[in-house]
């Protein structure tokens, strides 16, 4: 039974501004990080244990192609996506987060 995926603003505000980005690069870019993305969101939808605790209760998924990790915390009822976040951003920021 998958969980519903939530995004936290701040997290969401990050995945639409690296969409953006990369469609202004590349049309048809942001369209494909986006879907990486959704197949990450998936993914630990239905199995939210299947990546590795990083930092207390926050687990970290890499995503396929592009240089971006989703770092998301199962709640009971619900996964709870707290960045989306490029590997060259200094970690303290999602970190301050959790």
């Amino acid at each position: 039974m998958s969980k519903p995926v939530v995004l936290r603003r701040v997290a969401r505000e990050e995945f639409d501004e690296a969409a953006d980005w990369y469609e202004a690069r590349q049309p048809g870019l942001g369209l494909r990080f986006v879907a990486a993305v959704q197949v990450v969101f998936d993914r630990f939808s239905t199995n939210p244990q299947l990546h590795a605790v990083v930092r207390r209760d926050v687990r970290k998924a890499v995503v396929t192609g592009f240089p971006y990790t989703v770092y998301y915390r199962e709640q009971q009822s619900r996964v709870v996506v707290i960045a989306v976040f490029h590997s060259s951003r200094d970690p303290a920021i999602w970190q301050g987060r959790s």
